[in-house]
């Protein structure tokens, strides 16, 4: 008879979490499920469809003669991308990244108010990323050392929505070619009782 082993402490479920941003190449937090310091600015609410940490990837076959499935394949493409909707569109760092403007740009005129105007002719502008997610005990964190906007839902003015910025950020190969960098906090499991 088969043994079939489940362990619920091995899943993950994404009840909650958070997300910071901060200057390209700023180190990832040395402790991973502690709140990020200066320079590291937290984005604040996300929305409740929490975020997807997406896998977009080509490859091509290579079939030689006489036979019909390939003997070998390469990856041609491999880009890493995190998709969440920002909640707090008045926070500054969201409207930085959604506008692509320095934080600084956004500082309030005497009288209360934030000018700033959207460029027709926008320039590379690429953040550090870090993405939080909590289960219980269980943690996983997402440090992007280099990842730029790279998609831009439409932000919607309604009486019943809550206005959000859709953002999808490409993760780009640091200094030393990696995209995304992991880290896990699992808790430990009993040992296999054989029951």
């Amino acid at each position: 008879m088969v043994d079939i082993i489940r362990s619920a402490d091995l899943t993950a479920i994404g009840s909650n979490g958070g997300l910071w941003i901060a200057p390209q190449n700023t180190p990832a937090p040395a402790d991973p499920v502690t709140t990020p310091a200066d320079p590291w600015l937290p984005a604040g609410a996300i929305s409740d469809d929490g975020t997807t940490f997406g896998f977009d990837e080509d490859s091509t076959d290579f079939t030689p003669w006489g036979l019909t499935s390939p003997f070998r394949t390469t990856i041609t493409k491999s880009v890493r991308t995190l998709k969440f909707q920002l909640w707090e569109t008045s926070r500054v760092i969201n409207a930085s990244v959604m506008f692509r403007l320095d934080p600084a740009a956004l500082t309030p005129d005497e009288d209360g108010f934030t000018r700033y105007a959207e460029t027709a002719s926008p320039e590379p502008d690429r953040r550090a990323w870090y993405l939080l997610v909590l289960d219980g005990d269980t943690a996983k964190s997402l440090y992007v050392p280099q990842g730029e906007v790279s998609d831009r839902g439409d932000v919607v003015y309604k009486q019943d929505t809550i206005s959000g910025f859709d953002l999808t950020i490409t993760a780009y190969p640091d200094e030393v070619g990696n995209t995304v960098y992991h880290t896990d906090k699992v808790p430990a499991t009993p040992a296999y009782s054989g029951s």
